[in-house]
């Protein structure tokens, strides 16, 4: 597709990877020398940035973009390439009928209206950021929800949430940081002299904002996780300390039965009538003798308590 597009008729191409022949002579037209950026759209497979002042003092941005990526499919994503330059824009395999919450009809009636290819390209990746704020808007339901769960029903099941999640936030930030690459690319070239232009400042702000709620959805997920090995932690030297308790009161019981419980011929309580008896009673005594010395002392704390819903540690 080649459009022409407002009142300075600079042209928009859009086209897929196989038509490799059609971009050839465009660019050659304009002496850009891409040869890497062609390259690039046969591998098809990650991101690509680059940026370059021609002979003729031109300057051309080039590169791919991943802007769709399955959170549990690392092969299953979208990339599209682009060329910007001062008078055109060549994008590559981008599919605006694969983005949900983008109209592409108000799309390209907001490039329409656009004076030079770098304000289009801008008003695209504004937009772009539009759907993924959209998409962290989502994310950020699931993780209030995970929040409260940690309270509600701490279990494991709960620990391989919170790593979902955390595995969800580093493929957003991921997917952020070459589109905040390109950004700071445009303006190093300040192409067209975007950079002091509303359109610029509104992609930048839109691109500082997901960054930064990604940053503080880290904060909280880290957070999460530090809460969770404390409660682990917490609760595994409970278990321990509840097993070796319960082992130590014990301990007069296995005490007295290893020493009645020996073959020799001559022990002398075997012949006592109420033998039987005293035995119970001393391995009762001291059962709770021990017990109430490690009571006593503080030892045993809180180990013997249920565990109250809604709390941590209780």
């Amino acid at each position: 597709m080649e459009k022409t597009i407002g009142p300075n008729k600079w042209k928009w191409y859009q086209f897929d990877k196989n038509d490799r022949e059609r971009i050839g002579p465009i660019i050659e037209n304009v002496n850009c020398g891409s040869t890497g950026w062609l390259e690039q759209l046969q591998e098809h497979k990650t991101n690509f940035l680059r940026i370059k002042t021609l002979d003729n003092g031109s300057k051309v941005v080039t590169g791919s973009l991943i802007y769709q990526q399955n959170f549990e499919e690392e092969l299953d994503y979208k990339i599209f390439h682009f060329y910007v330059s001062t008078d055109q824009l060549i994008t590559v395999d981008l599919m605006l009928s694969s983005f949900k919450h983008i109209h592409t009809e108000d799309l390209l009636r907001l490039i329409d209206r656009t004076e030079n290819p770098v304000d289009g390209f801008l008003i695209f990746l504004g937009e772009l950021m539009n759907e993924m704020l959209f998409e962290i808007d989502q994310f950020e339901d699931a993780l209030k929800t995970l929040i409260w769960s940690v309270r509600k029903r701490n279990e494991t099941s709960i620990l391989e949430k919170i790593y979902t999640q955390r595995h969800e936030l580093l493929v957003w930030k991921n997917l952020l940081i070459p589109i905040k690459e390109l950004k700071m690319g445009i303006e190093e070239i300040n192409l067209n002299e975007v950079s002091t232009g509303d359109i610029f400042k509104t992609t930048c702000k839109r691109i500082d904002r997901a960054v930064e709620l990604l940053n503080e959805y880290e904060h909280e997920l880290d957070s999460i996780i530090n809460l969770e090995e404390v409660i682990s932690s917490h609760r595994g030297n409970e278990i321990m300390k509840t097993l070796t308790v319960i082992t130590t009161i014990f301990t007069p019981v296995m005490a007295f039965g290893a020493l009645w419980g020996m073959n020799f011929k001559h022990m002398p309580e075997l012949e006592w009538k109420f033998g039987y008896i005293m035995s119970v009673i001393l391995i009762g005594v001291s059962t709770i003798l021990l017990y109430g010395f490690l009571k006593f002392n503080g030892w045993t704390g809180d180990l013997l308590r249920g565990k109250k819903k809604g709390s941590f540690f209780k």
